[in-house]
């Protein structure tokens, strides 16, 4: 049998929140002192005391207090950020990036842990890594009414870090990039040039705007004319002999099938909480990241085969993508838009149910099997299944056509050197 609520806990939870919207702050700390001594587990109770103990310098009294408090409410930002402190100023930096990354699990958007990771990673020698995490607390930095002396000055030091790391990265990019552009003596490169100022922060991007790299100058062009295109006459002539390896699979339900949106944890999750992690919608990947799936590939070789005829671009750590897509029933893809508009997306339809549907900006269209289209993914775009059957198609990328060779070439070296830029940290 329970034993009964002591009723003294509540009466102090609620005395300790009156003097402190009172600003009552001792009042507030002896009821919570109180508080803890009849219920040492008590998580409010340790996390108010343990924030007082570290605004006095007892570090040993804080650190255990808020590691309790911690341990009891590990969806508490606010815990895993004062615990940081704690152990920041104990000497610790590795418990002190780790409960920081706590605080950024329990809520992403939580500023002061952000902008206090960024401060952490750059104290390791990180000024890379550190310029990307001060260029997202700028991005949620409160309104500058709201900020203290201190943030104010953060936040400064955060705008001085990323204008030299942005600075960092041009030169290191116009080392890598200059002999290919004098290899392409006499071609048109103005607008890789205003591309590379884009990815440098030198210029601000105008919409469309993709996720990742924006480059200027290419039409904003929905759903393409598939005459642009000949190939397409090939891939939609094999439909039925990858759609026939397509059911294999999924008849034996082979291994492979993996859920298409899968968000570190700490990472902003938005629009993609439904799917995440969920095989929901599922990917069987034929490449992923520019790597081939040789499991896949030996599975359906009609289908690999098909791909190789394809003019897929070839980004080393990037592309090509090419993959089964399967969109459960009732299962919807919220909008959203792609990393790039140098690249372009093909969907060959090979299971198309009644009740599906793709929608790119303001055009809607639904899927045909064997007939395939290719569009801007950078554009706005949605799909939908309100169908009781699964959906599946064959999706791969391929350059965007309005790229001369030359621009395809820097393109591709530009996403090496910004890939090798940062990997040299990890």
């Amino acid at each position: 049998m329970s034993r009964p609520a002591d009723p003294r806990i509540a009466e102090l939870e609620r005395r300790a929140d009156a003097a402190a919207g009172a600003g009552r702050g001792d009042e507030a700390l002896r009821a919570w002192e109180q508080l803890l001594g009849l219920q040492p587990q008590h998580a409010r109770a340790a996390f108010h005391v343990g924030s007082q103990a570290l605004k006095r310098g007892d570090l040993v009294a804080a650190r255990e207090l808020l590691e309790r408090a911690a341990a009891l409410a590990p969806d508490e930002p606010a815990t895993h950020f004062h615990l940081s402190v704690a152990k920041r100023l104990v000497g610790d930096p590795g418990g002190e990036l780790a409960a920081l990354e706590q605080a950024l699990a329990a809520d992403p958007y939580f500023f002061p842990a952000l902008l206090a990771k960024a401060v952490a990673v750059e104290r390791q020698g990180k000024q890379r890594r550190a310029a990307r995490l001060y260029q997202d607390a700028l991005t949620i930095a409160p309104p500058a009414d709201r900020r203290s002396p201190e943030v104010q000055a953060a936040l400064e030091q955060a705008r001085a870090a990323v204008a030299a790391n942005q600075q960092a990265l041009d030169e290191f990019l116009a080392a890598r990039l200059d002999p290919i552009k004098r290899s392409h003596a006499g071609a048109r490169l103005d607008r890789f040039a205003e591309c590379q100022d884009l990815m440098v922060g030198r210029k601000r991007a105008y919409q469309p705007q993709p996720t990742l790299l924006n480059f200027p100058r290419l039409p904003p062009i929905q759903y393409y004319d598939e005459a642009e295109f000949p190939w397409l006459a090939t891939l939609e002539a094999e439909t039925e002999a990858i759609r026939a390896e397509l059911v294999a699979l999924i008849e034996a339900d082979s291994p492979g099938f993996t859920p298409y949106v899968a968000t570190a944890p700490g990472a902003p999750v938005n629009q993609w909480a439904e799917l995440n992690h969920s095989r929901r919608w599922s990917a069987y990947f034929f490449w992923n990241d520019g790597v081939p799936v040789a499991e896949s590939r030996a599975r359906c070789p009609h289908t690999a085969a098909v791909l190789d005829r394809m003019p897929l671009p070839r980004v080393p750590g990037r592309t090509p993508s090419a993959f089964f897509s399967t969109l459960a029933p009732r299962a919807k893809i919220p909008p959203h838009a792609g990393v790039t508009n140098t690249r372009l997306i093909v969907h060959l339809p090979l299971i198309v149910p009644p009740g599906c549907g793709f929608r790119v900006g303001n055009a809607v269209r639904e899927w045909v099997p064997g007939r395939a289209w290719v569009f801007d993914d950078t554009i706005e775009h949605e799909a939908w299944n309100d169908s009781d059957h699964l959906r599946a198609l064959l999706i791969f990328d391929v350059w965007n056509p309005a790229l001369s060779a030359a621009e395809r070439d820097l393109v591709a070296a530009m996403f090496g050197g910004v890939d090798a830029y940062y990997g040299s940290e990890g």
